[in-house]
Protein backbone atom coordinates (compact mmCIF):
# COMPACT_ATOMS: atom_id res chain seq x y z
CA UNK A 1 0.00 0.00 0.00
CA UNK A 2 2.74 2.58 0.76
CA UNK A 3 4.28 2.00 -2.69
CA UNK A 4 0.95 2.73 -4.36
CA UNK A 5 0.60 5.96 -2.38
CA UNK A 6 4.12 7.04 -3.38
CA UNK A 7 3.43 6.33 -7.05
CA UNK A 8 0.12 8.22 -6.89
CA UNK A 9 1.86 11.21 -5.27
CA UNK A 10 4.62 11.20 -7.90
CA UNK A 11 2.06 11.09 -10.73
CA UNK A 12 0.06 13.94 -9.18
CA UNK A 13 3.19 16.06 -8.80
CA UNK A 14 4.21 15.30 -12.39
CA UNK A 15 0.83 16.48 -13.68
CA UNK A 16 1.07 19.66 -11.60
CA UNK A 17 4.57 20.30 -12.92
CA UNK A 18 3.18 20.36 -16.47
CA UNK A 19 0.72 23.16 -15.65
CA UNK A 20 1.62 26.43 -17.34
CA UNK A 21 0.22 29.96 -17.20
CA UNK A 22 -0.01 33.30 -19.01
CA UNK A 23 -2.40 36.22 -18.98
CA UNK A 24 -4.30 35.06 -15.91
CA UNK A 25 -4.95 31.62 -17.42
CA UNK A 26 -3.48 28.22 -16.62
CA UNK A 27 -3.36 25.06 -18.71
CA UNK A 28 -1.84 21.61 -18.56
CA UNK A 29 0.41 20.60 -21.42
CA UNK A 30 0.42 17.01 -22.67
CA UNK A 31 3.09 15.01 -20.82
CA UNK A 32 4.68 13.74 -24.06
CA UNK A 33 5.31 17.29 -25.26
CA UNK A 34 8.73 18.70 -24.36
CA UNK A 35 8.54 22.15 -22.81
CA UNK A 36 11.28 24.30 -24.31
CA UNK A 37 10.35 27.27 -22.12
CA UNK A 38 9.70 30.84 -23.07
CA UNK A 39 11.04 32.56 -26.16
CA UNK A 40 10.68 36.13 -27.36
CA UNK A 41 6.94 36.85 -27.70
CA UNK A 42 6.09 33.36 -26.41
CA UNK A 43 4.81 32.31 -23.00
CA UNK A 44 5.73 28.69 -23.81
CA UNK A 45 7.04 26.53 -26.63
CA UNK A 46 6.47 22.80 -26.86
CA UNK A 47 8.29 20.34 -29.10
CA UNK A 48 6.04 17.48 -30.21
CA UNK A 49 7.63 14.20 -31.30
CA UNK A 50 7.00 13.24 -34.93
CA UNK A 51 4.56 10.53 -35.97
CA UNK A 52 6.35 7.40 -37.24
CA UNK A 53 6.09 8.40 -40.93
CA UNK A 54 7.19 12.03 -40.36
CA UNK A 55 10.75 13.33 -40.27
CA UNK A 56 10.12 16.63 -38.45
CA UNK A 57 8.80 17.44 -34.99
CA UNK A 58 5.69 19.49 -34.46
CA UNK A 59 5.71 22.69 -32.44
CA UNK A 60 3.14 24.42 -30.29
CA UNK A 61 3.80 28.04 -29.44
CA UNK A 62 1.73 29.79 -26.78
CA UNK A 63 1.65 33.55 -27.15
CA UNK A 64 0.49 36.28 -24.77
CA UNK A 65 1.08 39.93 -25.60
CA UNK A 66 -0.87 41.69 -22.85
CA UNK A 67 -4.26 43.35 -22.49
CA UNK A 68 -5.60 44.58 -25.84
CA UNK A 69 -2.44 43.43 -27.66
CA UNK A 70 -1.81 40.78 -30.33
CA UNK A 71 -4.75 41.69 -32.56
CA UNK A 72 -8.31 40.45 -32.58
CA UNK A 73 -9.52 36.92 -33.01
CA UNK A 74 -10.56 37.30 -36.67
CA UNK A 75 -7.32 39.07 -37.65
CA UNK A 76 -5.24 36.27 -36.13
CA UNK A 77 -7.32 33.53 -37.76
CA UNK A 78 -6.93 35.28 -41.12
CA UNK A 79 -3.17 35.63 -40.60
CA UNK A 80 -2.73 31.98 -39.59
CA UNK A 81 -4.81 30.75 -42.55
CA UNK A 82 -2.82 33.08 -44.82
CA UNK A 83 0.38 31.28 -43.82
CA UNK A 84 -0.74 28.35 -46.00
CA UNK A 85 -0.65 27.96 -49.77
CA UNK A 86 -2.93 25.43 -51.49
CA UNK A 87 -4.81 25.26 -48.21
CA UNK A 88 -7.76 23.06 -47.45
CA UNK A 89 -10.98 24.82 -46.50
CA UNK A 90 -10.21 26.12 -42.98
CA UNK A 91 -12.50 24.89 -40.23
CA UNK A 92 -13.22 27.39 -37.46
CA UNK A 93 -15.31 26.96 -34.36
CA UNK A 94 -16.26 29.13 -31.39
CA UNK A 95 -17.13 27.57 -28.05
CA UNK A 96 -17.10 28.21 -24.33
CA UNK A 97 -14.60 26.18 -22.29
CA UNK A 98 -14.49 26.58 -18.53
CA UNK A 99 -16.36 29.88 -18.86
CA UNK A 100 -13.90 31.25 -21.45
CA UNK A 101 -14.57 32.08 -25.09
CA UNK A 102 -12.35 29.90 -27.31
CA UNK A 103 -12.07 30.07 -31.09
CA UNK A 104 -10.28 27.27 -32.92
CA UNK A 105 -9.01 26.80 -36.45
CA UNK A 106 -7.80 23.76 -38.41
CA UNK A 107 -6.06 24.25 -41.76
CA UNK A 108 -3.70 22.14 -43.91
CA UNK A 109 -1.54 22.73 -46.96
CA UNK A 110 1.89 24.14 -47.71
CA UNK A 111 2.98 26.08 -44.63
CA UNK A 112 4.94 29.26 -45.35
CA UNK A 113 4.75 30.88 -41.92
CA UNK A 114 7.52 28.86 -40.29
CA UNK A 115 10.12 31.56 -40.77
CA UNK A 116 8.42 34.30 -38.79
CA UNK A 117 9.25 37.99 -39.07
CA UNK A 118 12.71 37.58 -37.52
CA UNK A 119 13.85 34.73 -39.80
CA UNK A 120 16.28 35.32 -42.65
CA UNK A 121 14.17 33.36 -45.15
CA UNK A 122 10.84 31.62 -45.14
CA UNK A 123 10.69 28.01 -46.21
CA UNK A 124 7.66 26.32 -47.74
CA UNK A 125 6.68 23.10 -45.98
CA UNK A 126 4.17 21.00 -47.95
CA UNK A 127 1.94 18.56 -46.11
CA UNK A 128 1.69 20.66 -42.96
CA UNK A 129 -1.25 21.33 -40.68
CA UNK A 130 -2.11 24.00 -38.11
CA UNK A 131 -4.40 23.64 -35.13
CA UNK A 132 -4.94 26.96 -33.43
CA UNK A 133 -6.82 28.09 -30.38
CA UNK A 134 -7.44 31.64 -29.20
CA UNK A 135 -8.61 31.86 -25.61
CA UNK A 136 -10.08 35.18 -24.51
CA UNK A 137 -8.79 35.54 -20.96
CA UNK A 138 -9.22 38.16 -18.23
CA UNK A 139 -5.91 39.87 -19.08
CA UNK A 140 -6.13 39.46 -22.86
CA UNK A 141 -6.08 36.71 -25.44
CA UNK A 142 -3.75 33.73 -25.17
CA UNK A 143 -2.89 32.18 -28.55
CA UNK A 144 -2.11 28.45 -28.96
CA UNK A 145 -0.60 27.61 -32.36
CA UNK A 146 0.31 23.97 -33.10
CA UNK A 147 2.02 23.36 -36.46
CA UNK A 148 3.80 20.40 -37.95
CA UNK A 149 3.63 17.61 -40.50
CA UNK A 150 -0.01 16.62 -41.01
CA UNK A 151 0.41 13.08 -39.62
CA UNK A 152 2.13 14.37 -36.49
CA UNK A 153 -0.58 16.95 -35.89
CA UNK A 154 -3.32 14.36 -36.49
CA UNK A 155 -1.65 11.97 -34.03
CA UNK A 156 -1.56 14.72 -31.38
CA UNK A 157 -4.89 16.41 -32.13
CA UNK A 158 -6.65 14.87 -29.11
CA UNK A 159 -3.75 15.97 -26.86
CA UNK A 160 -4.01 19.54 -28.21
CA UNK A 161 -7.78 19.57 -27.65
CA UNK A 162 -7.29 18.22 -24.13
CA UNK A 163 -4.80 21.02 -23.43
CA UNK A 164 -7.32 23.63 -24.65
CA UNK A 165 -9.95 21.94 -22.51
CA UNK A 166 -7.71 22.36 -19.46
CA UNK A 167 -7.42 26.15 -19.83
CA UNK A 168 -8.99 27.95 -16.87
CA UNK A 169 -8.81 31.21 -14.89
Amino acid sequence: MPARRIITTILALSAAACAESAGGLTWTAPPAWKNEGQRPMRAATYRIPPAPADKEDGECGVFFFGPGQGGGVEANLKRWIGQFESATQPQTRSQTINGLQVTTVDVSGTYTGAGGPMAAAKSAKPGYRLLGGIVEGPQGAVFFKFTGPAKTVAAQQAAFQKMLGSVSK
